[in-house]
């Protein structure tokens, strides 16, 4: 069965995490074949090619550049008489390439990896082209799409994630260093991770590193008012600001706890299966996908927006360390459990064989 997956490829997240992996693992599930479809040629791109997945660019696309829609539809529409499956990630690329699947008779699914409201230009051009087969990259995510279709089997996938066995263990950080690793955007929760920081300041003994850079003046924006911030909070000479890192890994390897207290629902949280890989407890809020990871065994969730009730969970984290290495411990089986590749892709391969038959 030969598999079209279409992007967008223009910013680097989740969605992009899970295509990597997707096309770095291909090769446990060889009754799938897939191939990508990128517009931008950014991050992801790099990372399709250096695996040797096969490629086809579509050109940069801006919705409001018609030409620019046109010329990549026109590309598209050259590629499909050779597949069997096409699987629009997110509803921009269902809105403007979707309807050249259902000329070219390729049955048509869409992989949402975040809520689905309705509200946006793009939802509701989504909706005018009726997909197969919805994929939800979580629960959460199915139960706010599920009345959008109503006749389309609409299916929760959690998606082939592996990150390689946990790092070498390494002596305990002293003083405890607490990560983050998102985007820059505000739902993420930086603020009420330093402002509960900011209430431990003189209690407990700790450090926080928060990776990520700023891929939009917006978030260039969002970014400068947290380093204000921890320097209102007192906290500036404790928290590093690392910008956008090529060694993740290494860095979940160095931390005590990976701390990221969404105020919006995570759709699913890729990362958060990262840390949990690397050993690493996850303290999260109880919402989401977040909430479908996280269990007691391997982390902590807490409400949503409770600098209180974050900073009274990371006290008992700093001062138990044989807590930590207890939740730590239990983290890379929790990832098997939910994202083994070679289950996740078997599973993938079976959702498309039953969209792709009539």
């Amino acid at each position: 069965m030969t598999v079209l997956h279409v992007s967008a490829g223009r910013l680097y997240g989740g969605v992009e995490t899970v295509l990597a992996q997707l096309a770095a693992h291909r090769h446990l599930c060889p009754a799938m074949d897939p191939h990508f479809a990128v517009c931008f040629d950014g991050r992801l791109a790099s990372e399709l090619r250096a695996v040797g997945a096969p490629l086809h660019m579509l050109g940069a696309v801006r919705a409001r550049n018609p030409l620019s829609v046109l010329a990549a539809r026109r590309r598209l529409a050259a590629l499909l008489s050779g597949f069997d499956v096409v699987v629009n990630h997110l509803p921009w690329a269902h809105a403007l390439f979707g309807s050249l699947a259902r000329r070219a008779h390729s049955r048509l699914v869409l992989w949402l990896h975040g809520a689905f409201s309705g509200a946006h230009w793009t939802e509701r051009a989504a909706r005018r082209v009726k997909p197969d087969l919805v994929l939800c990259c979580s629960r959460w995510v199915r139960d706010t799409a599920s009345r959008w279709f109503p006749h389309v089997s609409v299916e929760t996938f959690y998606p082939a994630i592996h990150f390689g066995p946990p790092p070498d263990p390494a002596p305990a950080p002293d003083p405890p260093l607490i990560i983050q690793v998102s985007r820059m955007e505000e739902w993420k929760g930086h603020r009420v991770l330093l402002e509960a920081l900011g209430t431990l300041r003189d209690s407990h003994p700790w450090r926080c590193r928060i990776v990520g850079g700023a891929q939009s003046p917006r978030e260039q924006r969002y970014l400068d008012s947290l380093v204000r911030l921890a320097g209102s909070l007192g906290i500036a000479d404790r928290v590093e600001f690392l910008g956008h890192r090529g060694d993740v890994r290494r860095l979940l390897g160095e931390a005590a706890i990976f701390c990221q207290p969404n105020l919006e629902p995570e759709p699913f949280g890729v990362v958060f299966l990262e840390a949990l890989s690397a050993g690493v407890p996850v303290v999260t809020s109880a919402a989401g996908g977040g909430a479908e990871i996280v269990d007691p065994s391997c982390g902590r969730l807490v409400p949503a927006g409770d600098p209180a009730a974050l900073a009274s969970v990371l006290a008992e984290l700093l001062e138990q360390e044989p807590l930590r290495r207890s939740l730590g411990a239990a983290g890379p089986l929790r990832a098997r459990q939910l994202c083994d590749p070679r289950r996740q892709l078997g599973a993938l391969q079976a959702l498309l064989a039953g969209a792709s038959t009539p």
